[in-house]
């Protein structure tokens, strides 16, 4: 009696909360069973397809850890780490292209510079041909 009205005065976020770990739970457990017996059963027909299968249920069944891991922690209000590794690698990658854009940059204003450095020389000819001197 004491348990039933217990759970009765809990917020409906939190009985779907229980209830929805209630459900993953057995899910985890009835694919760990299933997997078990496909090992098994792979083990049994060929030794070759069982080496084959049993990686192949082993990455499942990783898997399956990593993601009831991952639905735990949703449930229970955390969020996901950072991804450092590809946060790391953006950053060293935007280093290298601001640094090729300064680089360049750099380049095409010595560039304007040398051109703006250019004298030309009036030269007069005496005997220009088509009267371009004057």
């Amino acid at each position: 009696m004491f348990g039933s009205s217990l759970m009765d005065r809990r917020s409906k976020p939190e009985r779907v909360a229980d209830q929805a770990w209630q459900h993953l739970i057995s899910a985890v457990g009835s694919a760990g069973d299933s997997v078990r017996d496909v090992t098994r059963t792979a083990r049994r027909s060929s030794s070759g397809l069982a080496d084959d299968a049993t990686d192949l249920v082993g990455s499942a069944a990783d898997e399956a850890r990593r993601r009831a891991g991952l639905a735990f922690d949703a449930l229970a209000g955390r969020r996901p780490a950072l991804p450092w590794t590809l946060l790391i690698a953006a950053a060293l990658a935007g280093a290298a292209i601001g640094w090729a854009a300064g680089t360049a940059a750099r380049a095409a204003g010595s560039r304007e510079r040398s051109a703006d450095e250019i004298e030309f020389v009036d030269v007069d000819r005496p005997n220009s041909p088509a009267g371009l001197d004057g």
